[in-house]
């Protein structure tokens, strides 16, 4: 009985592991655009080849996937990440060098779709939007700062990320000169010294939903915002307008934990959802632009 049950348990080992094998684990964010990923492609992708994605979503903090690197056989295959985290993660020794031969052509892709450790998923923005009732339509961050012009509160993300920025923007500051002069502290009191204008007239919003939901409660006359939750096509959003002029990109990329025992797959699913074919699908699905060059063209 010992050896038939021994036989058994090998049997079904041998069947798990081909099971494992055919998986693919495809970590995302699991927002507003995860419905859209699976349809454009996890599904397509597990027709294709026979390999099934395995989709599962974080918060997009680091930890978990620093202990599997750590133990030498990382549990993720691809990773969605932002831009930040893909530069620290790349820098730390998280992420596989990608290599692009095995992908595609850089130069079809989108400025800042192409790093060391990451490739673009789509790009998404972070606007000035504002509501219609509004009378005369503010432009610029600068009108965000105008509290006589346009009485009433204002949202900003309660973060360093983007909101000096937008800040240094605001105080006239060109977009090519925000970065370097963050980067030094006189840049960064100046950032500081521009928020302190409007303390008293800032709501502080933490969770993406907020500033619609904000706006529409008339708590906020202007809000910065990604623009996906203020899509025009949407009928809740008909009384939202965006102001794009000098609003902030940025870039989601796929990249691969180090050690990853799944390399050839992962490159394999980073290609297919790379096609062009495949995120024409994405970009009908979602108000993003998708990593290839061809969104710079709708």
């Amino acid at each position: 009985m010992k050896t038939v049950a021994l036989f058994w348990v090998g049997i079904l080992s041998a069947g798990l592991n081909a099971a494992a094998a055919n998986e693919l684990s495809v970590i995302s964010f699991g927002r507003a655009d995860q419905d859209a990923l699976t349809k454009a492609y996890y599904n397509a992708f597990g027709k294709s080849t026979g390999i099934e994605v395995k989709s599962l979503s974080y918060d997009g903090q680091m930890t978990e996937l620093e202990q599997m690197v750590k133990r030498g056989k990382p549990d993720w295959d691809v990773v969605q990440v932002e831009s930040r985290a893909l530069q620290q993660g790349c820098e730390q020794g998280l992420f596989e060098k990608l290599d692009m031969s095995r992908i595609g052509r850089p130069d079809d892709f989108i400025p800042g779709a192409v790093s060391d450790c990451g490739l673009g998923i789509f790009a998404w923005s972070l606007a000035l939007v504002y509501s219609d009732r509004i009378k005369a339509a503010p432009s610029s961050w600068a009108d965000f700062w105008d509290v006589k012009k346009y009485p009433g509160k204002r949202g900003l993300r309660r973060s360093a990320k983007y909101t000096l920025e937008i800040a240094l923007l605001a105080d006239g500051v060109a977009p090519a000169d925000v970065y370097p002069m963050l980067a030094t502290d006189t840049g960064l009191e100046r950032a500081f010294r521009k928020l302190d204008q409007i303390k008293s007239d800032t709501i502080w919003w933490e969770a993406a939903a907020q500033p619609a939901a904000l706006l529409s409660a008339g708590n906020l006359v202007m809000s910065s915002g990604y623009t996906l939750w203020f899509d025009p096509e949407v009928p809740r959003n008909k009384h939202f307008k965006i102001a794009w002029d000098k609003s902030l990109y940025d870039v989601d990329s796929w990249a691969i934990p180090k050690g990853s025992p799944k390399l050839p797959d992962a490159y394999r699913f980073i290609a297919f959802a790379s096609a062009p074919e495949r995120q024409k699908l994405l970009s009908e699905r979602l108000p993003f632009c998708p990593g290839m060059r061809v969104c710079l063209l709708r």
